[in-house]
């Protein structure tokens, strides 16, 4: 089947465009030029549009298996979609544990039938997430999955997570870490530890909680030679700490949410504010949004934690961590960074969106709007404004402190190996 996609602004530097067709065919993009013809092609119009590369975010939480009553992976994958990711990677906090073959295999099977987007797994990196003996990373690895993860929780063991950092070396494979020394962490912990907390009158949790546990596991990765990979940054103290280790020569990475990007702790009024790592101070902020600019940090991910709402209705204190992310992530960091403030080029925010986590995690054929490439492909309105409406998600998670927002940049339709999932006026295709 072929597609031809006419009269698309196609991103040509910073902000600037220019229109072009796109030609799909057995699933790459087979030409962009002025003007193709091509009869026997379906044709989209994308007048007013501009064409990017499908987004890509390495941090997705599916649920599914386990958790079904929060998302699936049919739910998860149409929100991916919708927000305009069209190749995600999902954490293994799921049930049964994927730490062996036994269970990827039958996740595997699960996610080949029900996704709608190109779908990679981690594995887990201990033992049903434990900290206390290593996965079989070997066979998982011998069935395709190259990045292991404790996501939710970190690796507290010294030895383990050096024992993990080394089979990982062996096998060309990456170390992916949310990293949280639970030591610095008191009972009933919710927001960062500064002044809303104090404000709030709610137990607070400190930077250290993050960054004592990076810098151990930077050091580890420099002894090793790992492959390694942050999550989820949120302190200043972070940023500096993987600057300094990439400075070294460190094979390292990290990625920072959109909401540590847009909310600082002053932003946070109900549940709805409330995700691990937390939402710090202004300085942090500041530290992560230039981290991103001078190279620190790599890529844009989301954490898109959906939970019940019965799971975030239990006050600040007592509510889950997380927040939905996927169907949200573009439209805000576009209309604020690029369109309202200017801080980012468009360029730059589908770099890291897309280019940037395709290069490190070894997409290939992905990342780019360039011939040969995968065509994954999303048409986006930059033009008119429209309201975040949590009832308009696929998500089943509603829980997000973004409902009612007027952002510009909304995804119109997401193609997938040149089959369109997602488009604005049918829906999931």
């Amino acid at each position: 089947m072929k597609t031809l996609i006419k009269q698309a602004n196609i991103l040509v530097k910073d902000n600037e465009t220019m229109i072009c067709d796109i030609l799909l065919e057995d699933g790459n993009i087979s030409k962009i030029a002025k003007d193709i013809l091509c009869d026997d092609a379906q044709m989209i119009d994308a007048k007013g549009l501009i064409a990017l590369p499908g987004l890509i975010d390495v941090h997705v939480h599916l649920r599914e298996p386990g958790f079904t009553q929060k998302e699936t992976i049919q739910t998860g994958t149409q929100a991916a979609a919708h927000g305009g990711f069209t190749t995600i990677m999902a954490m293994p906090n799921v049930y049964p544990y994927p730490d062996n073959v036994e269970v990827m295999k039958a996740y595997l099977q699960k996610i080949e039938q029900d996704a709608c987007v190109n779908v990679i797994p981690y594995g887990y990196i201990t033992n049903s997430e434990a900290g206390k003996t290593l996965s079989d990373m070997k066979g998982m690895h011998a069935l395709g999955i190259f990045a292991f993860s404790d996501d939710g929780v970190g690796v507290g063991s010294d030895d383990v997570m050096k024992e993990a950092m080394l089979e990982c070396k062996q096998l060309d494979a990456m170390i992916v870490a949310h990293t949280e020394d639970m030591s610095y962490r008191k009972a009933g912990s919710c927001i960062h530890e500064g002044i809303r907390n104090q404000q709030l009158g709610v137990v607070g949790i400190p930077s250290a909680c993050e960054y004592a546990q990076l810098q151990r596991d930077l050091a580890l990765a420099k002894e090793t030679g790992c492959k390694y990979h942050v999550c989820h940054m949120s302190a200043k103290e972070s940023v500096e700490s993987l600057r300094a280790y990439k400075e070294m020569g460190v094979d390292c990475s990290g990625e920072v949410t959109a909401h540590h990007l847009l909310l600082t702790e002053m932003d946070v009024e109900n549940e709805n504010h409330k995700m691990n790592p937390p939402l710090r101070s202004e300085e942090d902020r500041q530290a992560l949004i230039q981290g991103l600019i001078d190279g620190t940090i790599d890529m844009i991910a989301n954490d898109h934690a959906p939970h019940t709402e019965e799971d975030k209705s239990k006050g600040l204190e007592k509510s889950a961590f997380g927040i939905v992310a996927l169907e949200t992530s573009f439209p805000l960091l576009y209309t604020k960074f690029v369109k309202e403030q200017q801080v980012f080029t468009l360029e730059q925010l589908v770099y890291w969106m897309s280019e940037a986590p395709a290069k490190r995690f070894q997409f290939h054929n992905k990342g780019k709007l360039q011939e040969g490439y995968d065509a994954d492909i999303i048409l986006v309105d930059t033009k008119h404004y429209h309201t975040i409406s949590k009832e308009e998600f696929y998500s089943k998670g509603k829980n997000t402190p973004f409902d009612g927002i007027s952002c510009s940049g909304f995804i119109q339709k997401t193609f997938v190996n040149g089959k369109c999932v997602y488009d604005v006026e049918k829906g999931m295709c």
